[in-house]
């Protein structure tokens, strides 16, 4: 969970090709937050909605793509963090026909977001929540679909699969598609934001962020995805990203660094939150240089300093629920 709504200077919608659009939330800041929309037969499905100050620019984006609102038949979250999911009851208010796609630990939180709102606000107070998310809106039961591992759905005879993919959150799925092979990962598969990009190579790093973050879990989703060999993988943040074998062994190895950096620190006292912060973006500066980023340090940090503070706070998340 991260950030704000930024409404300016947002990229056009991108054709990923086979029929998949990616399109900018316009939370935080360009390029930070992407939605995707497959179209298929003349309907579509769309994969992940932002918050709610999203709901516009999927709306235009359907029409730009000669997809009315009663064509949509599906609307999946990959999970119920409100960058990813905040958008959802209020997108489905304006699509009568279509069914929102949860993993079943997240299914409750969209018909009763109570306790999502109460955790957001726990951290960034009444108005804060408010000014990045608007009011979040519940989604009827009766308009949910559960979808654990291995469950099927079909748009217009696409069939969409469905894997359980925790590390990252309890309630994370990733969705192959069948047409492609492409696998729509969240945030499972990393973050990967465009400005890193470096003739042609792309830089990826884990999110730990809270507050569920589990080392081993999250080694066997990625191990899971890549053992499907998709060409590409949609990130959530940002977008598509290629040469999955290579990034999955990046992503082991990084996964292991936070566990092992999180475990140094877990008797820190008082001291730890600010060391494990040190220690993350530490981490995060190195890979970097390893990568061989032409940006300087500050700037490297304008990108990802966001998610390296989340990434400390998921890192004390999962240490204070260790058994004493």
């Amino acid at each position: 969970m991260s950030g704000m709504n930024g409404a300016m200077n947002m990229p056009a919608p991108v054709d990923c090709g086979f029929g998949v659009l990616a399109i900018d939330s316009g939370y935080l800041r360009p390029t930070l937050d992407a939605i995707h929309i497959i179209v298929e037969g003349g309907r579509a499905a769309i994969i992940d909605t932002g918050s709610n100050h999203s709901v516009p620019r999927v709306l235009a984006a359907l029409a730009a793509a000669g997809i009315a609102p009663a064509r949509v038949d599906w609307v999946i979250l990959t999970h119920i963090h409100l960058d990813h999911a905040g958008g959802a009851g209020l997108l489905l208010q304006h699509l009568p026909d279509a069914r929102l796609a949860v993993h079943p630990r997240g299914a409750r939180h969209m018909a009763d977001p109570s306790k999502l709102i109460a955790g957001v606000m726990a951290v960034y107070g009444a108005q804060r929540t408010a000014d990045l998310y608007g009011e979040i809106q519940p989604v009827a039961k009766e308009r949910i679909t559960e979808t654990p591992h291995e469950f099927v759905i079909s748009l217009a005879g696409r069939e969409l699969l469905f894997l359980d993919t925790p590390g990252h959150a309890r309630h994370h799925v990733a969705i192959r598609d069948g047409r492609s092979g492409r696998i729509f990962c969240g945030d499972v598969f990393g973050i990967s934001y465009r400005e890193l990009d470096e003739g042609g190579r792309q830089f990826v790093f884990p999110t730990s962020s809270p507050v569920q973050f589990e080392p081993e879990p999250y080694h066997r989703s990625i191990d899971m995805i890549a053992a499907l060999a998709p060409e590409v993988v949609y990130n959530t943040h940002y977008s598509e990203l290629r040469g999955v074998s290579e990034k999955a062994a990046i992503l082991h190895r990084l996964v292991d660094a936070h566990a092992e950096l999180a475990l140094r620190e877990k008797d820190a006292g008082a001291h730890r939150a600010a060391r494990l912060l040190e220690g993350v973006t530490a981490l995060a500066l190195a890979e970097a240089r390893r990568f061989g980023t032409q940006l300087s340090d500050q700037a490297f940090l304008d990108v990802y300093g966001l998610d390296i503070g989340l990434n400390a706070q998921g890192l004390e998340s999962w240490l204070d629920g260790m058994p004493a």
